[in-house]
């Protein structure tokens, strides 16, 4: 989503580049228009902004009928989807800028702003994401990780290490061998929530549960990490470390509103579209499947957002608790709906004011 300043500035210029980019919402008129509607323009003091229809029609507005602006939209994202499924399909191709936008008819500019609204990642960034998924399924089949690198469209074995830390959790040589021979730490803590086990790598956190017992919880951790190093922190080591485990603490005491860590966990492109809009969702807001699947541009895919939510293994870094049923039930989660419910009347609480997104939350929390 753009900045208020930006959205504004393109209203105001009724600037037909940014249709299909976000929405504007007028509270005195009760309806939402796309940036170039030819209607007079309102007071900003009354201006809402919003990513889809969706979310806009949750606030009680409903489309304009000047500028139909449910059509732009959805014409939009349908053309995001599609390239989608083109970078997909050919990751292991020299994909610019230039083609991408000349495939979805959209200039270069208007394209990476279009494309990153929806999808939460540049069309390059989403490539990379793509190849990083070739590349895991080539490095259990292939000879060996030279012959996965390049099947994989990665040019150099060098760039693929760089960037594969990013997302796998681990090189491609760790992830070939079960991640034999990388190092995690782990500590466990008591948390209002119940026992509270934090696992991080050297590059940030990759594992955060609740359990009944040490035991489970470092059986869990080794069943996602198998052939991985993972020892107790010691309490003289990894300054940073402890101070992940301050931030949880003050989060579930309700000292602060959410909590914001470095995270290292292996993904695919559909769950790091998912958790990375999971991380923008404000804490005391709530989405439901189909506003998050809406989101990063797959209208249709609500039960797969479902699973990316389920497959998180990195409690309270990835709010995936803050998704909830279309119907307003609570839906399930990793570690228990009771736990939900208490995560979202403590944001909903801290959150202060409420509105919007916030009542719906303590709506649900109650």
């Amino acid at each position: 989503m753009m900045s208020a300043e930006e959205c504004w500035e393109a209203v105001k210029q009724r600037d037909r580049r940014f249709d299909g980019l976000f929405l504007f919402g007028v509270r005195t008129t009760g309806v939402y228009c796309r940036p170039s509607c030819p209607a007079r323009r309102p007071l900003r003091r009354n201006v809402r902004f919003y990513p889809t229809p969706a979310l806009a029609e949750r606030d009680g507005l409903r489309p304009c009928r000047r500028c139909r602006p449910e059509a732009a939209v959805g014409s939009e994202l349908a053309r995001i989807h599609e390239l989608c499924r083109h970078i997909e399909t050919h990751s292991d191709e020299a994909l610019t800028l230039e083609s991408l936008a000349a495939r979805a008819g959209l200039s270069r500019f208007h394209l990476q702003r279009t494309f990153k609204s929806v999808v939460g990642l540049s069309p390059k960034q989403y490539r990379d994401a793509c190849r990083l998924r070739v590349l895991k399924r080539a490095l259990k089949e292939s000879k060996d990780v030279t012959e996965a690198v390049y099947e994989a469209g990665f040019g150099s074995a060098s760039r693929v290490y760089e960037r594969s830390n990013a997302r796998l959790g681990m090189t491609p040589k760790h992830y070939r061998e079960g991640g034999r021979g990388l190092s995690i730490t782990y500590a466990t803590t008591k948390s209002p929530l119940g026992l509270l086990l934090i696992a991080a790598t050297d590059r940030g956190v990759c594992f955060v549960e609740f359990g009944r017992t040490t035991e489970a919880l470092l059986k869990a951790l080794r069943q996602e990490y198998p052939d991985a190093q993972i020892e107790p922190i010691e309490q003289s080591a990894r300054p940073e470390f402890h101070e992940w485990m301050e931030a949880l603490a003050r989060y579930l005491a309700g000292e602060q509103p959410s909590v914001n860590l470095p995270v290292d966990v292996r993904a695919t492109a559909f769950q790091m579209r998912v958790w990375n809009y999971l991380q923008s969702i404000p804490s005391g807001e709530v989405r439901s499947y189909q506003e998050v699947a809406a989101a990063i541009g797959q209208p249709t895919a609500a039960r797969a957002v479902a699973a990316a939510c389920a497959a998180n293994a990195v409690a309270l870094a990835i709010p995936c608790h803050r998704v909830i049923r279309g119907s307003g039930e609570m839906g399930g989660y990793r570690w228990g709906v009771l736990r939900k419910r208490k995560l979202l009347r403590l944001e909903s609480r801290e959150a202060g004011a409420i509105a919007g997104g916030t009542a719906k939350a303590l709506a649900f929390a109650r």
